[in-house]
């Protein structure tokens, strides 16, 4: 009966206020526009011309197709493939105009122009007659007051004049995404909301709601303005309704004196006992609505919130005082077909939506902040945001007007976006080096003035003595690496045997501070060449129609899906791993992959399993990354990929819960099995508790009943849930001898010709370490060969995996876990020179090159048949499995009457490919820097 009555007295309140006709007229529409790449408009009048040229605004200078025309054609060169190509390109000034009519009821009121998005620098006339000061925020939209100078009930001409030419140094080679060419463009022009407001001269210019979920309240500041000629009194009514159930809270009322000019009145508001939180998995959205009255004067302003607690215990984030885990990846402001972020909710619905679909809760918004729109749906949709100042330099705080700027462009950010619940983290720009006191001190200044987002100085640096700690007011630490090691697998994946019981504890000794790790993955993928249709906008994919280009006048366009698909899958198992590696780490509270989709600048980083456009490249299904990136993750603890059958497996399974609550007395099934048949299997009852619980059970199973080459699967479930797992192993017989069979064994390429001059079926495995090539890596190109070219630079193994060489290695057609041993002991040959024969085993190469490489190879020559191997089969073959099986199955193939390979018809050409010369050292994981 008491909820009635409160729901009564709420409506009857809303009811009492009075109905505020919002007095708004939309700008947008048919414009004139004239561009002014001489800066010459301003002396010769322009602001008193309509120009010759119609556009629609909002839109850009690439929407009209003006500008200067592209005419570069696709190429192997870095123009081309540093990132997709404007079809009109413009930097400098451009000027729209049209005419507008305020009605005639809009006498006395002040009138606001909103010009929501605009790159970089704005002035507005208004019948020739500048509108004083000049608007230059990447953030937020420009707000101009033109009060004094529009005449309700005439016609009158406004006149805009856009900028985008860099107003501040902000940024290093102009690659901070709220300025770059990389991902979006340094787009002329004006998108978003565009409109003129009409409000009373006494009026509510801002409201901000601090919630504080223990007390069950909100904080609210309400800023009033008070444009008359002395102090006034007035009433506010503030009521809160739940957006999902429409309920409304208690209404208040409160009496206030307006002081002349600008006030802000603060005010606690009681949210009830039935307060309805926001996260993740409950994105409860509240509206709150105030409304002033001062004599006949009323002013209206709404605002949505959420009552969440974003906060850290120790080193664990917390969402409403429950550990949460960030399973995020970066929005770089990667939209390929208008160069600009969404404006509208619709846009940003399929990033948030296939976030979603792909286990992540999270996104960075690198070196952004993105529009209102965004943070609406990550509202609606329960993503937790990171918001980023628009800054990537070097030298913070060389230039004291980029500190004010920044400072400013944080006020803004705070006024527009602050209440968002999905603006939980803030970051003073990406990878900033420089003055790093003066980034302590921003966080400290920022941080005082509102407490409802956790703060970092910046997105890790390479600072030296800086980088590897949290800084003094750091909330929260994002970094590659600590004081004690890495904390992702760039560092250690090509260095140190596979080993999945490994985890980041040691690394995070001295770390007090939730630790999220900063750009993991980072794994390139072969361009998916039929993705070139798909650029119908306003850029060109000349780096994808270079490769495609390339690969037919090579002879290899048929290549390109499987370079695709096999390197795709490759970085599909890496990012896998380094998944699992973080979510097994206490005191991490978070990833953040660089990156879920493509990157089409810096070189053409494509290391998303998503394209640009957030669409799969079919490499790994949702329903399969969500495995390993969910609120509750099975993660199997074991210590290598490759076993002998008279070992045995032995592995604990630990579960990451990170769903808000217990999992009870939950039925664990696991199982180990080949193709068709169960090895093993079994199920324990265990209560997961929340946040990270180690080894619930081990296992140990004998391998002896494994009588041939075998790769084995361990799937682990839990019983009535979607969360499941699974791993790959591989098991040798370890008692068998090496048959040479008809095959003579040399490491001499002399002896080689020798013997196929002879007619004898021959193995050629020269020594890996001296012989001409690549070097043999397992991991793929790291980001770009354009952007990184010193890299080695292959992009692992594509093969047949029916192919009779494979009969007794079993393997997929890309690389995976067993390929470690093989691949880093091994020099990829350049075979483009070979004529005839075939590769066994090609590795694929970068796109910037598009080589045909191998490291397994196989022709005949005269009578005699050859297979080149370019990996070590020599050394210490009985201490490594997986270099004797290959061994043992290559000889199989070759004794067998199925070996047969075409004819070299250019054998000398050898001897160019196998010659030798120094010994290369090992590229380190930090060379490419």
């Amino acid at each position: 009966m008491k909820n009635i009555l409160v729901l009564v007295l709420a409506s009857f309140l809303l009811c009492s206020w009075s109905v505020i006709d919002k007095k708004v007229i939309d700008i947008s529409g048919q414009w004139t526009v004239q561009l002014d790449s001489t800066d010459i408009g301003l002396q010769n009048g322009w602001q008193n011309t309509i120009f010759k040229q119609i556009v629609n605004l909002p839109g850009t200078t690439d929407d009209f197709g003006i500008g200067i025309p592209n005419k570069l054609k696709p190429g192997l060169s870095k123009p081309q493939l540093s990132h997709l190509t404007r079809k009109n390109s413009y930097i400098g000034a451009a000027w729209y105009t049209r005419e507008i009519e305020i009605p005639n009821d809009w006498k006395g009121k002040e009138l606001l122009l909103k010009l929501e998005r605009v790159i970089w620098k704005t002035n507005v006339w208004i019948d020739g007659k500048e509108v004083k000061s000049e608007q230059n925020s990447l953030v937020s939209p420009h707000y101009f007051d033109l009060s004094g100078y529009l005449i309700p009930g005439k016609k009158q001409r406004i006149t805009v004049r856009v900028d985008n030419r860099k107003q501040f140094d902000i940024s290093l080679d102009n690659m901070a995404h709220a300025y770059t060419n990389e991902t979006q463009i340094i787009w002329n022009g004006i998108i978003g909301q565009m409109n003129i407001e009409a409000v009373d001269p006494i009026c509510i210019s801002n409201l901000q709601v601090n919630p504080d979920i223990d007390l069950k309240k909100i904080k609210v500041a309400v800023t009033l303005n008070n444009g008359s000629k002395s102090a006034q009194k007035g009433v506010l009514n503030i009521i809160a309704v739940n957006k999902k159930s429409n309920e409304s809270i208690t209404a208040v009322t409160q009496k206030v004196h307006l002081e002349k000019g600008q006030s802000v009145v603060n005010l606690d508001y009681n949210m009830g006992k039935d307060v309805k939180l926001w996260s993740e998995f409950s994105p409860e959205l509240y509206e709150l609505k105030v409304q002033l009255k001062v004599k006949k004067s009323i002013s209206e302003k709404t605002v949505d919130f959420g009552m969440r607690k974003f906060s850290k215990n120790g080193t664990v984030l917390t969402i409403n005082n429950k550990a949460v885990f960030l399973r995020g990846t970066l929005e770089c402001n990667i939209f390929p077909l208008t160069g600009h972020p969404p404006m509208d909710k619709q846009g940003w619905q399929k990033v948030f939506k296939t976030a979603k679909e792909w286990g992540l809760n999270h996104l960075r918004f690198h070196s952004w902040c993105p529009p209102e729109a965004a943070f609406e749906v990550a509202d609606e949709m329960g993503f937790y945001l990171q918001v980023e100042l628009p800054v990537w330099v070097l030298d913070i705080g060389k230039d004291k007007k980029v500190t004010d700027f920044l400072y400013a462009e944080a006020q803004h950010m705070i006024d527009e976006y602050g209440n968002h619940p999905s603006f939980c983290l803030w970051s003073m720009g990406n990878e900033l080096q420089g003055d790093m006191a003066l980034l302590t001190e921003m966080v400290k200044n920022i941080k005082a003035q509102d407490s409802r987002h956790l703060y970092t100085s910046t997105s890790f640096t390479f600072e030296k003595g800086h980088g590897a700690l949290p800084e003094a007011q750091d909330d929260f630490f994002i970094t590659q690496w600590t004081n004690k090691g890495w904390v992702r697998g760039q560092g250690v994946f090509n260095s140190e045997s596979p080993t999945f019981n490994k985890d980041y504890k040691v690394a995070l000794q001295d770390v007090t501070v939730p630790l999220i790790t900063h750009e993991i993955g980072q794994y390139a993928v072969y361009p998916k060449i039929d993705e070139i249709s798909k650029y119908t906008g306003v850029l060109e994919p000349l780096n994808f129609m270079a490769v495609k280009e390339d690969l037919e006048s090579k002879g290899l366009i048929n290549k390109a899906a499987d370079y695709t698909k096999a390197s795709g899958k490759l970085a599909a198992i890496l990012y896998k791993e380094e998944i699992e590696r973080a979510l097994k780490t206490a005191g991490i509270s978070g990833f953040q992959l660089l990156d879920l989709h493509d990157f089409p600048g810096q070189g053409t980083a494509l290391v998303g399993l998503l394209d640009a456009f957030w669409d799969s490249k079919n490499l790994i299904s949702a329903a399969e990354f969500r495995q390993f990136s969910s609120p509750v993750v099975p993660l199997l603890r074991f210590p290598k990929a490759t076993y002998t059958n008279n070992e045995s497996f032995v592995a604990s399974l630990d579960v990451s819960n990170f769903s808000g609550d217990v999992l009870d007395n939950k039925v664990i099934e696991w199982s180990i099995m080949d193709d068709v048949t169960v090895i093993a299997s079994g199920t324990v009852s265990k209560t997961i508790t929340s946040g990270y619980n180690h080894e619930l059970f081990t296992i140990s199973e004998s391998l002896q009943k494994i009588k041939k080459a075998t790769k084995l699967t361990f799937k682990v479930s839990i019983k009535d849930t979607d969360y499941k797992n699974q791993w790959n192993i591989w098991v040798y017989p370890q008692q068998q001898n090496i048959n040479y069979g008809e095959v003579v064994y040399t490491r001499s390429l002399e002896e080689a010709y020798k013997s196929l001059k002879e007619g004898r079926k021959v193995l050629l495995n020269p020594d890996w370490k001296k012989i001409k090539g690549i070097e043999g890596k397992f991991v793929p190109v790291f980001w770009s060969p354009v952007h990184f070219p010193k890299q080695a630079g292959t992009m692992g193994v594509l093969c047949n995996p029916t192919h009779k060489v494979f009969t007794d290695f079993p393997t997929d057609m890309n690389t995976d876990w067993q390929w470690w041993d093989l691949n880093v002991n091994s020099t990829t040959l350049i075979v483009d020179s070979i004529d005839g024969g075939s590769p066994l085993v090609e590795m694929v190469d970068n796109f910037a090159n598009n080589r045909k490489l191998a490291s397994l190879f196989e022709g005949s020559i005269g009578s005699g048949k050859l297979v080149i191997a370019s990996f070590d089969l020599s050394k210490d073959i009985e201490k490594r499995p997986v270099a004797k099986q290959m061994l043992i199955s290559i000889l199989n193939y070759m004794n067998s009457d199925l070996f047969q390979p075409a004819a070299i018809t250019n054998p000398d050409s050898l001897k160019l490919i196998l010659s030798e010369e120094k010994e290369k050292a090992k590229e380190s994981a930090t060379s490419i820097y």
